[in-house]
């Protein structure tokens, strides 16, 4: 029964310590937020999500972790923050650079064939690339150039058109297995 009521029996201390800082790091965020760019809020790829479970793992431990000064936290994000945009400089101003940390995107479905090799490396099963092509509006995967696994996990239908798409798909990872087999 004690524990109960120690549970139920808050430091008070903590509690206006938990608001105080709870309330600075939230509008720290926000503004860092803001500074960093819309791309720290865009569909994320791999290194965006460990960025943002970094962020958010640093917010609950200076939230709930007296030993953390306010400080240290915001000298913690604002670390995340300077990082992610080294990265991301680095990436569009390196080709070499950007490989090394974001993954292309595969061709799963091209020319009415699913590709299988490319469907198990990704592990995305069949449902899944007709869920996508039915979502995009379309009934037929004959009207349909080709599904990607975008490298930020979403899956692209693209439509067949008169002109050459090769440019859109010669960036896939897998374009140059798929194209010589077509």
């Amino acid at each position: 029964m004690d524990v109960l009521i120690d549970w139920f029996s808050p430091d008070w201390t903590s509690v206006l310590r938990t608001l105080v800082v709870g309330t600075m790091m939230y509008i720290s965020i926000i503004v860092l937020l803001r500074i960093s760019g819309k791309r720290t809020l865009s569909k994320m790829n791999m290194f965006d999500w460990v960025v943002t479970v970094a962020m958010g793992s640093m917010f609950a431990s200076m939230l709930l972790n007296p030993d953390i000064s306010y400080t240290r936290g915001i000298t913690a994000y604002l670390l995340i923050a300077v990082l992610q945009y080294i990265v991301t400089t680095l990436s569009v101003r390196s080709e070499k650079f950007a490989d090394l940390v974001k993954a292309d995107p595969t061709i799963l479905f091209y020319e009415g064939r699913f590709l299988e090799k490319a469907m198990r490396k990704e592990r995305v099963p069949k449902e899944e690339i007709l869920s996508a092509i039915r979502q995009s509006g379309q009934g037929a995967p004959a009207l349909i150039a080709a599904v990607l696994l975008e490298s930020n996990g979403e899956l692209i239908v693209m439509n067949k058109v008169n002109e050459d798409q090769e440019l859109t798909l010669s960036s896939a990872g897998n374009w140059e297995a798929v194209s010589t087999e077509a």
